[in-house]
């Protein structure tokens, strides 16, 4: 390979192709003809020595090797970009981005803290952030669409080529309004419907097991949702049973607004943390807002040993 013909229009090309997942779109972002993107593609895979996308009628894809030269493209380009701002010539050009998954559940608990010190540091940087699924996450941080997710930990082999550092464990609660039937007991359950994480995932297991453990026969209807503001509204409007991590209600509960049901009991606690690519550094914004993020998490570790 010799790396002296690799030139920054085939790292902007790349990942041009890799965000938009279409050559004519990447044309049309970066002012050229698609032509002249198919051309600058085969010339970086000719370097590279390997096929990077996989190109058919519904786009092109990244191959296992365009997800592992993905991150690197990105690093490069990430650091000349906060070379030439650090010299002030970058004026023109956008601030400095970092990408970030976080599971619905816990995005509103630390990322607003962490912020407030990342922003003393790097007050022009923009945030980018990225909620869904555990695992719709963990795809995005191998294809290096981010630079760092704040999830859980899956199965061995889904954790191949990324690192889990543990922040904190996450207690399921389940709410209901004031003075809501279901507060006499699990026999009142039935025709209220209950708001469930969404099927396959951790948090809904741990539903499921205390659903299982309540021994009621028949079964409410449900509404899978992770959306906390359509929640709370079925909660309070609709008389809906929402099973929900605690630290999303915490302040609702102390404000009386909704209440735990007496007979749940804790559920199981969930493990929260910070999850990376084990093969590329964090560039210097991405990394400070990983400390920061690290730091809220523990802190709410140790709130939650301190109340016992």
């Amino acid at each position: 390979m010799d790396k002296r013909r690799v030139k920054l229009r085939h790292i902007e090309c790349f990942l041009a192709v890799a965000q938009l997942g279409s050559l004519q779109r990447a044309a049309e972002s970066l002012s050229i003809t698609q032509p002249a993107v198919s051309k600058t593609l085969s010339e970086l895979e000719e370097v590279v020595g390997s096929e990077l996308f996989e190109r058919g009628r519904q786009g092109a894809a990244l191959t296992a090797a365009g997800r592992r030269f993905a991150p690197y493209a990105r690093g490069c380009l990430g650091s000349l970009h906060e070379g030439l701002a650090d010299l002030g010539g970058l004026n023109a050009n956008p601030p400095t981005v970092v990408r970030v998954g976080a599971l619905p559940t816990v995005a509103s608990v630390l990322l607003p803290p962490a912020l407030r010190v990342f922003a003393q540091e790097w007050p022009t940087a923009t945030l980018a952030v990225s909620t869904g699924r555990n695992s719709e996450l963990l795809d995005a941080l191998k294809a290096a669409e981010l630079d760092f997710v704040i999830g859980r930990m899956a199965e061995p082999k889904a954790m191949a080529g990324m690192v889990f550092e543990h922040l904190f464990r996450e207690p399921l609660t389940v709410v209901v309004r004031p003075g809501h039937p279901a507060l006499a007991g699990p026999q009142a359950l039935a025709g209220h419907p209950l708001l469930m994480p969404p099927a396959g995932t951790l948090i809904r297991q741990s539903a499921d097991s205390l659903i299982a453990s309540w021994g009621v026969m028949a079964q409410p209807g449900r509404v899978e949702s992770l959306s906390v503001s359509l929640n709370l509204a079925l909660t309070l409007g609709n008389d809906a049973v929402w099973f929900v991590p605690f630290s999303l209600v915490e302040d609702l509960l102390a404000q009386r607004r909704v209440v735990a049901l007496p007979f749940a009991g804790p559920g199981t606690d969930e493990p929260v943390g910070l999850l990376r690519r084990t093969d590329v550094a964090l560039g210097a914004a991405a990394g400070r807002l990983f400390e920061a993020v690290r730091a809220s998490g523990l802190e709410r570790e140790r709130l939650r040993l301190a109340r016992g």
